[in-house]
């Protein structure tokens, strides 16, 4: 016999209905010419009872990146326990954030068309939780260099805001031009750039020979 659904099982059911018919309609249409009233019609529920879980348009907004970053948040956690070295776990981590993307369009646009230059954003619970979630590539990056991996070189930090806005420049290009019309791709042509940047650069062999051969200079080494 299945476990009766409790009363605050049902308010958490209800909560994430607003938010996902939010995130699609918000995607397809923007926020401004969504309304409340609209949310509620086709989420099946009362706007009223939206009201008793979200005061206004924009606290719906500001509550949808939540639940994304707390899944996306766990997969990555989960994964990356499972993989060895700094280089792999870039790759793994970078990829898994283009495929959530991929799979989840909808919360993409409502992201990164709507909410990336919303000020007041900035100071939500749920922009910290993105924010933490990021903190994954820092974390990588630097045990990279600390393990030798990577090249003492580069700043994580840099290089995280350069991986990630290429990511977001992607992935608006993909919304917004539907190119490539794969999203996924443009992940190995990415991830090439960014081995350029994070590994070592390779040094020659020392050679003890020069051989100069119609006016070009070659390196015999032996």
């Amino acid at each position: 016999m299945s476990k009766p659904i409790t009363a605050q099982e049902k308010t958490e059911i209800r909560k994430q209905k607003i938010l996902e018919t939010a995130t699609e309609i918000f995607a397809a249409k923007g926020f401004h010419e969504t309304t409340i009233s609209e949310i509620a019609k086709s989420a099946a529920i009362s706007e009223a009872s939206v009201y008793d879980y979200y005061s206004t348009k924009e606290n719906i907004l500001f509550s949808i990146p939540s639940m994304h970053m707390k899944n996306l948040l766990t997969e990555l956690e989960f994964h990356l326990q499972l993989i060895r070295g700094s280089l792999n776990k870039l790759h793994a981590s970078l990829y898994m954030q283009l495929h959530y993307y991929n799979e989840h369009p909808d919360f993409a646009a409502v992201l990164l068309l709507i909410l990336k230059n919303n000020r007041r954003f900035i100071d939500t619970e749920a922009h910290i939780e993105i924010r933490n979630t990021l903190k994954i590539i820092d974390k990588i990056i630097e045990e990279g260099i600390q393990s030798g991996e990577f090249s003492s070189d580069i700043n994580a930090n840099y290089v995280r805001i350069f991986l990630l806005g290429a990511l977001e420049h992607i992935v608006i290009n993909w919304l917004i031009r539907q190119k490539p019309n794969n999203l996924m791709d443009a992940f190995e042509p990415l991830f090439e750039i960014v081995l350029k940047i994070v590994q070592k650069e390779k040094k020659m062999p020392d050679c003890p020979l020069i051989v100069r051969e119609e006016g070009k200079i070659n390196h015999v080494c032996y």
